[in-house]
């Protein structure tokens, strides 16, 4: 049985485990075919998989009747007979070499749309299965003719309302840091996000506050209220600190199993300690989630988080907002990002640094930011 995000939050018994971004890479070694087949799944959903030697390196690309995947330094199976079943929109399979490149074709009965990222899997090894790619797909328009209507889509307020949670980083008790100058973490993420959700919501989006005042929550309530909104996307904005006061700039966070960097996580163990403050049970927090996720939807939204965050940073510099000096983006194990919404943890800037203290507390740098991840919101694919 297939699992989407929304179904999986009905799973219960098992105890959350941390997931680590994935990148797609190219294998020095020769991967090969095992075999190719497709089967019936509920909701009359195609499925098609693609049993490969080596984790596959995939594109997928679509034409009328045909969904082609391109599997990179690949070689075609001569003996490969494809076990089609019957009831399937793919009516034959055929292989194409070109290079070191190998295309999947499948010719379909009827045309469908670009297929969701989260209903693309790949599995590991498993029993007598080697790596399987795995596509769920129904009936739809051409892609051809609907490309200029999903980029339109893609680009705003789509016929769709996608939700979006913004979580301020901590408030009530716990301030966050403070800047030299007396301003507060917990004011001034707050007033980004209420400017924030004010525009999201004028070009159609669905949006959301952790919290709308000065409050105190857990991290694990914090990610809960993402999971019952059934959120397209989690924001978690804060401001940093540095023992450099020379030190400035925003940064962007996706979740990760390890730190990408000793810094990353020393902010993760900062922020992750708001919930030590005159809290019980701290220690059981973990428990408290009991989430179960499929390695592939741990990967999915890994994928789709990742792709939000390089846009995010890509339209911060684009505003000209001054970068910390590092990687785009970096990732480190946040409490607040554990669920199975895709999501990201914005440093907007450094209230150590005088310069940029003046300038979080400022309304006209806030709408700066503001219109900064409102350009990478309404640009971020959600579909796929």
């Amino acid at each position: 049985m297939y699992f989407t995000r929304r179904t999986i939050l009905k799973i219960t018994g098992v105890g959350f485990a941390f997931f680590a971004f994935l990148p797609k890479m190219v294998f020095a070694a020769t991967n090969t075919i095992r075999t190719v087949r497709t089967g019936v799944q509920p909701g009359n959903k195609t499925r098609l998989v693609i049993e490969t030697a080596l984790r596959p390196n995939y594109s997928i690309n679509y034409e009328t009747n045909k969904i082609i995947i391109t599997l990179s330094n690949t070689t075609a199976n001569n003996y490969l007979n494809p076990s089609l079943a019957g009831g399937t929109l793919v009516k034959s399979i055929t292989q194409v070499q070109s290079g070191n490149k190998l295309q999947i074709i499948a010719d379909l009965l009827k045309p469908v749309n670009a297929i969701p990222k989260d209903q693309i899997m790949v599995l590991s090894p498993n029993g007598d299965n080697d790596y399987r790619l795995v596509l769920d797909f129904v009936a739809g328009q051409s892609v051809t003719n609907n490309a200029k209507t999903e980029k339109n889509e893609n680009k705003n307020t789509s016929s769709k309302k996608y939700v979006i949670v913004i979580d301020a980083g901590h408030g009530g008790k716990d301030p966050g840091c403070i800047g030299r100058g007396g301003t507060k973490e917990k004011v001034v993420v707050l007033s980004v996000a209420k400017k924030l959700k004010t525009k999201l919501d004028s070009i159609g989006f669905q949006t959301y506050l952790t919290r709308s005042n000065d409050t105190y929550l857990k991290l694990g309530q914090r990610a809960s209220i993402g999971e019952k909104k059934h959120a397209d996307l989690f924001l978690s904005l804060h401001a940093n600190a540095n023992p450099s006061r020379a030190m400035k700039g925003f940064s962007i966070y996706t979740l990760s199993e390890k730190a990408s960097d000793e810094e990353a996580q020393k902010l993760a163990d900062a922020e992750n300690a708001a919930d030590k403050i005159e809290v019980d049970g701290f220690e059981q927090f973990s428990k408290d989630i009991r989430i179960a996720l499929s390695s592939l939807q741990q990967h999915a939204v890994a994928e789709m988080s990742e792709e939000y965050a390089k846009g995010c940073a890509k339209h911060f510099k684009n505003m000209k907002i001054t970068q910390q000096p590092g990687p785009d983006v970096r990732h480190a194990p946040f409490a607040v990002l554990r669920s199975t919404v895709p999501g990201a943890l914005l440093e907007l800037g450094h209230l150590s640094n005088s310069e940029e203290e003046k300038l979080l507390k400022s309304s006209s740098h806030q709408n700066k930011l503001v219109d900064a991840i409102v350009k990478s919101i309404k640009t971020y694919n959600f579909d796929v």
